[in-house]
């Protein structure tokens, strides 16, 4: 089932969420309803807070960007088949130079910066089926990870612009959560209290 996906402004998106136990409710369908959900709206990750959620889960699917020209083999290898749920996740370290990259948000759509991030990330996370996993990731694998882990935490992508940036596009970030934007996938805006 295609969920709503929150807009920015909605308070959810700035809540540090709550770990989850193996007997959540309706855990599976959660996770292929939300897959269902960024593969409608074209993304490459989701977060249960941009579905209205404060718990700590993430799905991603990042094969997408294994069709970038601009990736070495290495790297579109990696992500050719990257999809990962990500539950209760805590990020253990993030080291490496910190890179560039134009990031988006399906909560904050037609908003695309460039952020600043470590290469490199160790992470601990349950999968679907409430496995323990600490792996490492570099590269887009890292970042896509880290956008995500960011909405667990309560932090948007935005936060990380500088105090210019952030005030070019304060009032684009207004209308969104006015809800006066055109979307292709469904959303919930703040302050229209309806899914449009």
């Amino acid at each position: 089932m295609i969920l709503p996906i929150v807009a920015y402004g909605d308070p959810v998106l700035r809540k540090e969420a709550k770990d989850i136990t193996q007997d959540y409710p309706k855990l599976n369908e959660l996770i292929a309803n939300m897959y269902e959900t960024m593969y409608n709206a074209y993304g490459v990750g989701l977060a249960a807070p941009q579905i209205g959620l404060p718990i700590r889960m993430f799905v991603i699917d990042a094969s997408p960007f294994a069709e970038d020209d601009d990736l070495t083999e290495e790297e579109k290898a990696q992500l050719k088949d990257f999809k990962k749920t990500f539950i209760n996740a805590t990020i253990l370290e993030e080291t490496g130079e910190e890179w560039c990259f134009n990031e988006g948000c399906l909560s904050i759509p037609d908003v695309r910066e460039d952020v600043f991030r470590n290469e490199k990330i160790k992470i601990e996370y349950y999968d679907e089926d409430f496995n323990k996993h600490v792996e490492e990731f570099d590269g887009l694998a890292a970042r896509v990870i880290q956008h995500e882990y960011d909405h667990i935490e309560g932090i948007l992508f935005t936060d990380k612009l500088s105090t210019l940036k952030k005030r070019l596009i304060k009032s684009r970030l207004a209308n969104i959560s006015k809800g006066k934007i055109k979307v292709d996938y469904k959303m919930k805006f703040p302050s229209a209290k309806k899914a449009r």
